[in-house]
């Protein structure tokens, strides 16, 4: 007899999949997810396979229960499955009693609801990673299931290892679930015509940096303007790209211009090919430098014959779907170089949902460079991450650089590390003194003292100096700014750039703007067209290749006021500029950032001291992490395992953000039915909190739940923003949301 995995859906011409096809495909796929990822790990590596492949058999077990196979085949009808299918292959694992068995048993509990939290799954007792309603039901019907479950797949020699110590289970126990889950997932995406992947493209480092070598070549030679620079520049590339590469870990301090994007992606091409690496990562603090560093590394890295998109993959925000009809547009960490933002990095290792974890295990044997280190994380995430690269390198075969003009060595603090360490450098010692001291004479940072309201902060902007870049802390406050200065100036007074507008949109507006700089370097001959603001939020803080004359940052630590001066006089065409630090008067209007008390104290602390320099920003994040009373929390439960709490405790964005999508062709076509692309969903979409959805009640697509419909207001200015200030000045109106 032929049972079912999953039901027909007759409208779209779909056929039920059987269980065998099912369980033997996802044991298969689990099993080449985990021989991938475990090829980099000598100590794990046969842990994983089998614990993977044990639990991509027995995941679905409980399908097999007669009530289930009846709603599957369509016999009754029912929107859910009426016995809960998970508890069966747990309990037949965790019988077996081996701890390839526990550890699949784990994997296979969690992979619907996600890493659970073990203490409280060690209270439960004898109903341990189970349902304690399904207990008794489940042991009464194992030995039936079982028997239907040995006539119908099978069988498959599990190669079991020698007992192995895990020591620290919890980053495994995330490895091994994304990669039952990406198999499970990826299956039934196949089985429903809705699967986008495709077979990956190899990494070829050796090959790729030779093209690299001649695109940075090519570079000194179309610009012969500055040979100061191109020197700089060459000096530095050059060190990265011979650097040792046996350590895992490097620092690379090298200031604005130096061509840190290419210089250090010679050395991890390096590093790929003198260690067998499969995958070089590009973390990135803010999503709009994506674009940039994606630009730079398509046109550098792409061999003969390749697709750009296939080779450096870019992922701009969340896009991780647990449902299956939505499942098509999770972004996966496939390509052969993926750049990606911190946020998806790091919260995808503290996250305990299948559909965040899928990708995990692309991260095994990757070498790994977070551009802008110094504004990858707030202060009291450190800590744990720390332990967690740490584990990536040391058991997991990965290779990380930590590149920034304002480097935060808090590897050497013991307040983030114990015992502290110190790590290789890649530029030498004098190469980086001599690049700090033309520095020293770019930039002059002062501090308006009170705060300012929208009335007297646009006011000033008219005294200083443009081109203007102006960086607060809230979308809404870049927003509201924007509009205000639009309105009462003129829209040729003022740009806008934050993620309250899709990539598609911040891509345009910042060609325009590069185009507007480019019409106003020195020397100008009509000094109008240097009178215009951008209004951005820190997403153009670092990483973006702009340069103005005045820079102007609300308060909120020492490394973002530091950072913002890399896009003021960047090249020192305007010979020497301010930095101005600010804080704003909080309104309905302009909403100050929480997470910034703790840093913008410091930094008021690093002014009245005098010590607004590179040199203080290690002292800075010390100061920063002891106001922290979160600092030890996160540590506190990752050692309990307690997976959920962890998740919810490591928010490098202290919220969560959904996928809303605003362009209506898009909107259209998902309505429809058509096929739309993963690159397309993230291109016309933002990401917005998810109390703010609520409040303004935005609907989600009928067809894919999880990916939600914008109908409100947009434009390519300030984007949703605009639907949401017409809301804000509804309501001090007198008007109500309904």
């Amino acid at each position: 007899m032929s049972y079912l995995a999953h039901s027909a859906r007759p409208e779209k011409g779909i056929p039920a999949q059987d269980y065998d096809e099912h369980v033997n495909k996802t044991r298969q796929h689990a099993l080449e997810n985990a021989e991938g990822a475990g090829r980099y790990s000598p100590k794990y590596g046969s842990l994983l396979k089998v614990s993977a492949a044990l639990a991509g058999e027995f995941h679905d077990m409980g399908k097999l229960d007669e009530e289930n196979q009846r709603v599957l085949s369509g016999k009754v009808a029912a929107k859910k499955l009426p016995v809960q299918h998970v508890d069966a292959g747990v309990s037949h694992l965790l019988a077996l009693g081996k701890q390839w068995h526990q550890l699949a048993a784990f994997i296979s509990y969690a992979h619907h609801i996600g890493l659970p939290s073990l203490p409280k799954e060690e209270n439960k007792g004898n109903a341990f990673l189970r349902d304690p309603k399904m207990v008794s039901y489940t042991l009464e019907r194992l030995s039936e299931y079982l028997r239907k479950h040995r006539e119908d797949v099978e069988k498959f020699h599990f190669d079991f290892p020698n007992s192995t110590l895990l020591d620290k289970p919890q980053l495994f126990f995330r490895m091994a679930l994304s990669c039952l889950v990406d198999a499970d997932h990826g299956d039934t995406a196949r089985h429903y015509g809705k699967s986008t992947t495709k077979e990956a493209e190899l990494l070829q480092p050796l090959k790729r940096l030779k093209a690299l070598n001649q695109y940075v070549e090519n570079l000194g030679e179309d610009d012969d303007t500055n040979n100061d620079r191109n020197r700089i520049r060459q000096c530095v590339y050059e060190a990265c790209r011979n650097a040792e590469t046996t350590p895992a870990m490097y620092a690379c301090d090298s200031p604005v211009g130096t061509g840190k994007t290419t210089a250090i992606m010679s050395h991890l091409l390096k590093a790929a090919h003198d260690k067998g690496l499969r995958r070089i990562f590009v973390v990135l603090p803010y999503i709009n430098i994506i674009k940039q560093s994606v630009d730079v590394y398509r046109k550098s890295l792409r061999l003969d014959g390749e697709v750009s998109e296939e080779i450096v993959a870019a992922h701009h925000h969340r896009a991780d779907f647990q449902d299956p009809d939505t499942r098509q547009f999770t972004l996966l960490w496939r390509s052969p170089i993926v750049v990606t933002t911190a946020v998806q990095f790091f919260e995808t290792l503290a996250s305990n949902h299948p559909a965040t974890l899928r990708k995990l295990h692309h991260l095994s044997g990757a070498a790994v460079f977070f551009d802008e280190a110094h504004a990858a994380l707030p202060a009291h995430l450190w800590p744990q991450a720390w332990r967690w690269l740490r584990e990536l390198s040391d058991e997991w075969g990965c290779h990380f650089v930590f590149g920034s003009g304002s480097l935060n060595r808090f590897w050497e603090l013991p307040d983030f590390v114990e015992p502290p360490v110190k790590i290789p450098e890649l530029v030498k010692p004098e190469i980086r003194i001599s690049l700090a001291t033309k520095e020293s004479t770019r930039i002059i940072y002062k501090r308006k003292p009170d705060p300012l309201d929208l009335k007297r902060l646009i006011a000033w902007l008219d005294k200083l100096e443009g081109p203007r870049l102006l960086i607060v802390n809230t979308v809404q406050s870049a927003a509201a700014i924007a509009k205000e200065i639009a309105e009462k100036q003129g829209s040729d007074k003022v740009e806008h750039i934050s993620t309250a507008l899709s990539p598609i949109d911040r891509e345009q507006t910042l060609d325009r703007i590069k185009d507007r700089l480019s019409q106003c370097k020195p020397p100008m001959k009509n000094k109008a067209l240097a009178d215009w603001t951008l209004v951005a939020t820190s997403c153009v803080e670092a990483g973006v290749d702009l340069s103005f004359k005045t820079g102007l940052r609300e308060s909120a630590s020492l490394v973002s006021l530091l950072q913002i001066s890399g896009r003021v006089n960047r090249h020192q065409e305007y010979g020497c500029s301010d930095v101005w630090s600010f804080t704003l008067q909080a309104s309905n209007l302009l909403r100050r950032h929480p997470d910034f008390k703790n840093s913008s104290k410091v930094l008021d602390q690093m002014f009245d001291e005098n010590r607004v320099t590179p040199e203080s920003c290690k002292e800075a994040l010390r100061r920063e992490i002891c106001l922290d009373i979160l600092k030890d929390e996160i540590r506190k439960h990752e050692d309990a395992k307690d997976f959920p709490e962890v998740c919810a405790l490591f928010r490098v964005i202290n919220a969560d953000t959904y996928t809303a999508v605003v362009d209506e062709n898009t909107k259209q076509r998902l309505r429809a039915g058509e096929k739309v692309h993963s690159r397309d969903i993230q291109a016309h979409s933002v990401q917005i909190w998810g109390n703010k959805l609520q409040l303004l009640k935005i609907p989600e697509f009928v067809r894919y739940p999880g990916l939600y419909e914008w109908n409100l207001e947009y434009d390519d200015f300030i984007g949703y923003m605009l639907g949401v200030l017409k809301n804000i000045e509804f309501n001090a109106n007198g008007g109500a949301i309904i």
